[in-house]
């Protein structure tokens, strides 16, 4: 085959994001739902796909495997990615690029997860792959003591790091922080009212996200992203393919893609570089150049919520406005309703982040959580959101992180004629 320079999203699925433990399934069964959902979305047969990439954290050996072994024994070969928190968009990544090699022509990115109340650690008699993190929170005036007993030891330092990051931004660009936290809480719990397959559905008020279950100051309940069970899938086409099987009504062009891991700066002075910010901030700049576009090109963005405050982060990471800036941003924002009757909040009068209710409201199965924040931007790039859609939304950026760490950002095109008008 040859190189694909261009490559395409034909088809996408996702299965409800639920709870731990609050419904009788596995991670074979998410895996097949999100998979023939996809299959379907993108009219065709599990044996037109020519490889598997799948993403999980929480299982064994070869999980990928057994999961699409749901849906046929082809013989394809089938490639298991984890990357904490970014796994789902480090499975899209890998896809694309054997579509982009020429080696395959049709690939499925899959994540999954079957997960617990919390994030852990399972094997403990090793050297953990966040210790340098945790160790380096330390040595900034952090501590590692529990937040609470009932928590354990890595959730309790995945908190407390984003926590002082928070409280970091707030020293550094001297405001009343917490006021927008809620703000964004309630925005992305506002929008994943509108989405069926988020685990919260329910409004949560601005005063209870606010006060209700403190975690570690400035961080609430309300102001994180909660474990849940699920799946998410996309498949990955060349142009070629596309052309020849006639899916170009389907089709959501993949512009430009990047990861960026741990840098110099992640490990020197600051909470908010060890979080993650300058990893997005290249990844991101990385896309741009490849485009041509610029963040003001951008219409809608699904961004790694696991706080509200990295949110936050991310609104300048991704250069949507200067350092120090984000808070001003949120404060000019304006709620607008579509034709469908659905809200949606339009950050500084121009951008909406997370309609799908983000991870804060969607739910955050680690392994499953890029391919779900993808899909949700095909929908949007294709008009096909309802109650979420942003109107006449033709470019769409992603950003997902995973400590440890890696950050994945992706920029999407409505199609090749109107990617290429903006260009």
């Amino acid at each position: 085959m040859a190189l694909s320079s261009r490559t395409y999203i034909i088809g996408v699925g996702m299965t409800s994001f639920v709870r731990p433990l609050t419904k009788k399934w596995d991670y074979p069964d998410m895996a097949r739902e999100a998979g023939q959902l996809a299959l379907q979305d993108a009219r065709r047969q599990y044996k037109d796909i020519k490889a598997v990439v799948a993403s999980y954290c929480y299982g064994e050996p070869t999980c990928g495997q057994r999961a699409v072994y749901e849906l046929g024994l082809t013989g394809v070969p089938v490639y298991n990615v984890n990357n904490n928190c970014s796994s789902g968009s480090s499975a899209l990544m890998l896809a694309r690029r054997l579509v982009m090699s020429g080696v395959e022509d049709c690939v499925m990115a899959v994540g999954f997860e079957k997960m617990e109340s919390g994030l852990s650690e399972k094997y403990t008699d090793r050297v953990s792959p966040v210790s340098k993190h945790m160790e380096q929170m330390v040595s900034l005036g952090g501590d590692r003591e529990l937040i609470n007993p009932k928590v354990n030891q890595f959730t309790s330092d995945v908190i407390k790091l984003f926590a002082y990051a928070a409280r970091e931004y707030e020293n550094k660009y001297p405001t009343k922080l917490t006021d927008t936290l809620v703000d964004i809480a309630f925005k992305n719990r506002k929008q994943g009212t509108n989405n069926p397959r988020a685990s919260f559905q329910n409004l949560m008020s601005k005063e209870a996200i606010a006060t209700k279950s403190m975690l570690f100051p400035p961080i609430t309940f309300g102001m994180s992203s909660a474990t849940a069970d699920g799946s998410a899938a996309a498949i990955v086409c060349s142009e070629e393919y596309m052309t020849r099987n006639n899916l170009q009504d389907k089709a959501v062009e993949i512009l430009a893609q990047n990861m960026v891991t741990d840098l110099p700066s992640s490990f020197e002075k600051s909470f908010i570089e060890l979080s993650g910010f300058s990893m997005a901030k290249l990844a991101a700049e990385k896309c741009y150049a490849e485009t041509g576009l610029k963040p003001d090109d951008v219409d809608v963005l699904e961004v790694h919520d696991c706080f509200s405050c990295n949110e936050l982060f991310m609104y300048e990471a991704l250069g949507l406005c200067p350092p120090g800036q984000g808070v001003n941003m949120v404060k000019n924002s304006e709620w607008r309703s579509n034709k469908d009757g659905g809200e949606l909040l339009y950050l500084n009068k121009k951008w909406v982040v997370n309609p799908s209710g983000g991870l804060e409201a969607k739910g955050h199965p680690i392994g499953a959580t890029g391919l779900a924040q993808c899909a949700e931007l095909v929908w949007q790039l294709r008009g096909e959101a309802g109650k979420r859609q942003v109107e006449g939304a033709k470019i769409a950026l992603q950003h997902n992180y995973g400590i440890g760490g890696a950050a994945v950002v992706t920029m999407y095109g409505k199609n090749r004629m109107e990617t290429t008008a903006k260009l």
